[in-house]
């Protein structure tokens, strides 16, 4: 049980970093422009709320889905 218990910290703590450098990957993007690694994130999340929005009810569910594993 301790053992899962790490593997779950672990999992939390690489979660947290990698939101951290998607927001940053943001704002990077956003500021600069055409940036090394980071230029394509604001299009691939734009792209992603779109395919969401045109799938209608499923797109909403998984939406929702989504957000709850940021909960």
């Amino acid at each position: 049980m301790k053992m899962l218990a790490g593997f779950t910290s672990t999992v939390q703590s690489l979660t947290h970093v990698v939101i951290a450098l998607l927001g940053l990957g943001i704002v990077v993007s956003l500021l600069g422009g055409n940036v090394p690694f980071v230029s394509g994130i604001a299009d691939n999340i734009i792209g992603l709320v779109q395919s969401l929005g045109d799938a209608g009810i499923v797109g909403l569910i998984a939406a929702i889905i989504i957000l709850g594993f940021y909960k």
